[in-house]
């Protein structure tokens, strides 16, 4: 969203004050949030702007007030979002050190030699990779791609 100077702000002030009394009601502010698909109610809006009405200064105020907020929220998605992206470069990685043959699927076998390279496999536990892998395996191919993979290593337990 990019931010309107005050000659388009005071244009879009005067349509709003439909009664010409210098004042965007609650009610008028409604009616604009309702055409682009926002519905609150009334006294919803009179706690968001401080009253029943705004003039032209608290009006400016408060769209100042609504694209910092607007900012911060798109920083914090950007930020979760590059989050996300690392998180899945990470994971891609790590489902490569396990798919020894790189066909995008992780074997029982392959799990088990993975875990044996990387120290984390005991034969004399009695662990079982085949039981490992069905425990993640939601199409129950007996396989592990990558979305399996990263369940996993997210810890979601399928059902």
């Amino acid at each position: 969203m990019s931010p309107l100077n005050t000659v388009h702000l005071q244009k879009i002030f005067n349509r709003l004050d439909k009664n010409g009394d210098g004042l965007v009601s609650a009610d008028e502010l409604g009616w604009l949030l309702d055409r682009i698909g926002l519905h609150a109610k009334r006294d919803e809006l009179e706690l968001l702007v401080g009253g029943k009405s705004l003039d032209y200064v608290d009006f400016l105020f408060f769209y100042e007030t609504l694209i910092k907020e607007s900012s911060v929220f798109d920083q914090e998605t950007c930020e979760i979002e590059q989050e996300d992206n690392i998180l899945e470069r990470d994971l891609q990685k790590a489902f490569r050190v396990f798919d020894l043959d790189g066909d995008g699927f992780i074997t029982s076998e392959e799990l088990q030699i993975a875990l044996s390279r990387l120290g984390l496999w005991d034969e004399h536990s009695g662990q079982d990779c085949r039981r490992m892998i069905d425990v993640y395996d939601a199409n129950s191919d007996g396989l592990l791609d990558f979305e399996e993979f990263k369940d996993m290593m997210l810890v979601k337990s399928q059902s």
